[in-house]
């Protein structure tokens, strides 16, 4: 009788050492909730996620990035919009925003950038354009390193780059976020302009020679959405213009963008000052303006400021400054 009872006791206490077991190990293996509620993989850090970038490569990220190059103060917008600042050990000598952007390491210039210093940072992921096409990917990509171009060509665009950034560095959420106050932020300007009267507006990339912008171009697009008429709709890219035709075409509206180091107020005096415009109904009505050229050049999360600063350039009565 006492056998048995030992027999049973011991019998229990090996199932129940079994069912403990089982249980630490069910946990272990079960999803962990995050703050938002929602499922996050222990393994999120093994991920292997395959993309197709702007460049049209097709390119594989193997776990998530912890150390991350950019060669475009464009990208780094991106990545510092996304919340990876920590994850950033080099930019380029031209990303100046945000501030904190300039405490990063520098790696040279943005079409000139230092491979060797790049390589010796040994990073987990970089973010590149199509200037680097020819020499910087392929030498970096021969060294082993993984290289990611980010180079939209319209709004549409930078928001799906905005998300492929996102799913490549774990950042998901936030960049949904971020496109949705985008979307967001780009409807409540197009809903207000669709119904108004579209002057005519002429854009001055520089002035010496003279510089303006055509249709397949950021500029012309926000424009187009900011509710004006580009003048120089019916070229193409960034081109040299001829001041015969501004004048013939006679804008109403004149948007300068910012010129570098002292430079950086030429446009704008250039419009308000040459002889030959003073019979533009721009400079009648005193409509010159001048936009930051980061805001509207830049294919990154700021590009929604420049949209609704060339909206009140060109509706004030509807917009105010942002």
């Amino acid at each position: 009788m006492i056998n048995t009872i030992r027999n049973t006791i011991t019998t229990c206490t090996v199932l129940s050492g079994l069912l403990i077991l089982i249980f630490i190990a069910a946990i272990s293996c079960a999803p962990v909730a995050t703050q938002s509620g929602e499922a996050e993989s222990p393994t999120t850090a093994q991920q292997t996620v395959e993309v197709t970038d702007d460049l049209g490569r097709s390119v594989v990220i193997e776990g998530l990035p912890e150390t991350i190059v950019s060669l475009a103060p464009s990208n780094t917008e991106i990545l510092f919009a996304l919340g990876l600042d920590e994850e950033i050990v080099g930019v380029t000598d031209f990303c100046d925003y945000p501030l904190e952007a300039e405490q990063n390491p520098k790696v040279g210039g943005f079409s000139t950038p230092d491979l060797e210093k790049i390589v010796a940072l040994d990073p987990d992921l970089i973010l590149v354009t199509s200037m680097h096409k020819e020499g910087a990917i392929p030498a970096l990509e021969g060294k082993g390193l993984t290289v990611l171009g980010v180079e939209p060509g319209n709004l549409s665009e930078m928001m799906d780059s905005i998300q492929m950034v996102g799913e490549v560095t774990g950042r998901q959420e936030q960049a949904s976020t971020l496109v949705n106050d985008m979307k967001g932020r780009i409807d409540l300007v197009t809903d207000k302009t669709a119904e108004l009267e579209k002057p005519r507006v002429f854009f001055v990339t520089w002035h010496d020679p003279l510089y303006s912008v055509g249709s397949g171009t950021v500029i012309h697009e926000l424009i187009s959405k900011a509710g004006g008429k580009n003048i120089f709709g019916d070229i193409t890219g960034h081109k040299v213009v001829d001041l015969e035709k501004v004048i013939e075409r006679n804008p109403g509206v004149i948007v300068t963008s910012t010129g570098h180091g002292e430079a950086e107020d030429k446009p704008l005096e250039w419009a308000k000052t040459e002889q030959r415009l003073s019979g533009t109904g721009a400079r009648k009505n005193d409509r010159i303006y001048q936009v930051n050229a980061d805001l509207v050049g830049r294919a990154g999360p700021r590009i929604t400021d420049g949209l609704e600063w060339m909206a009140h350039f060109i509706h004030p009565d509807t917009f105010r400054k942002p």
